[in-house]
């Protein structure tokens, strides 16, 4: 009988944490919001596909409807992203560097028109972004010294990073803004049209974009390589924190003749300070549980992977339901608390 008492005594135990689990989980699932935005690039970008492919596991994977709100530009749609208005976001490590400490604290090329954004977190560093300036294929523009003195897309008052892209890509050369002839354009894509219409000699745009397939197949276009020796790293990096250099070699991807040297920067999905723990968590969880699938929807994601979820080389710090979900996974390593701690120092 104790035996049995006891048997019953543990039944009913288990039957508690059973539903004390369930009741939990209820309680975690009702926490969640059906519906949720991620902001974007225009369509025809590299960052739109990429969002429209983390929303897509989202959807499928959580239950909450995760649609993609695109802008002209990600700087367009930082002050609802801060304000929390905005869900998620596509950021560039250098937009959110300039965007989180302000122009007191970030002025690349002495000038920072970022609003400032105080409230930005981080979910998950994803993969970087490969960009390159261009020329039309007929156009004697071989090197990027050859540049110089040249109509060069340059102000892009929707996607402001495109300007420190730019800048970078002289900057590595030695060169500066008084040695171009800057034509103002929208952004990136606008950029590239300007060169395919003859409003400019060099443009942007990432590397094997839809954009950039298009004007080829236009015009015939060229990537220009950027300055790749020490010195040119050491300048481009001092120019632009977040900018650095990577080779493509010849035929990788469209306009790329030979082997080319341009410049990468990361891509991380943001929130805002008050975004919800068990929103974060199902977000960052369902990417990182399905993140071997997304190459099959563009080859941005072959480098978003878990390795690089976490890293010290974040600009901006990380929402604590991120922390906590990399901690549980081993991802989050102890010097990472001092990282946090002294992002975080720079919005007290």
């Amino acid at each position: 009988m104790r035996k049995s008492g006891g048997g019953a005594v543990v039944l009913r135990r288990t039957c508690c944490a059973a539903i004390a689990i369930g009741l939990a989980g209820s309680v975690w699932a009702q926490q969640l919001p059906r519906s949720v935005t991620v902001g974007s690039n225009p369509p025809g970008t590299t960052i739109y596909t990429a969002a429209s492919a983390i929303a897509k596991v989202v959807t499928d994977t959580t239950g909450i409807q995760m649609a993609v709100q695109p802008y002209s530009g990600a700087t367009t749609y930082f002050p609802i992203l801060d304000s929390g208005e905005l869900d998620f976001g596509f950021v560039s490590s250098v937009d959110s560097l300039m965007s989180y400490q302000g122009p007191a604290r970030a002025k690349p090329g002495a000038k920072n028109p970022y609003p400032h954004t105080p409230k930005f977190r981080l979910a998950m560093r994803g993969a970087p972004i490969l960009v390159g300036i261009l020329a039309r294929k007929d156009s004697p523009i071989k090197t990027i010294q050859d540049v110089k003195g040249k109509r060069v897309t340059g102000e892009f008052p929707a996607q402001l990073n495109n300007a420190n892209l730019i800048f970078g890509h002289l900057a590595g050369a030695g060169l500066g803004w008084d040695d171009v002839r800057i034509v103002p354009v929208p952004a990136a894509n606008e950029s590239v049209d300007a060169v395919v219409q003859g409003r400019a000699d060099v443009g942007l745009h990432s590397i094997n974009s839809a954009k950039v397939r298009e004007a080829n197949a236009a015009v015939g276009i060229r990537h220009i390589s950027a300055d790749c020796s020490p010195d040119g790293e050491r300048r481009l990096r001092s120019a632009v924190p977040g900018l650095f250099p990577r080779w493509v070699k010849a035929g990788q991807a469209v306009g790329i003749e030979q082997d080319t040297c341009v410049i990468a920067f990361d891509f991380y999905l943001a929130t805002h300070r008050d975004s919800p723990e068990p929103l974060v968590t199902a977000v960052v969880k369902a990417i990182w549980d399905n993140v071997d699938k997304l190459p099959q929807a563009h080859a941005f994601f072959k480098e978003w992977t878990r390795d690089r979820a976490v890293s010290p080389d974040v600009t901006i710090p990380y929402h604590p339901a991120a922390i906590k979900f990399y901690k549980e996974h081993g991802a989050w390593k102890p010097e990472m608390d001092q990282v946090q701690q002294k992002l975080l120092a720079l919005n007290p």
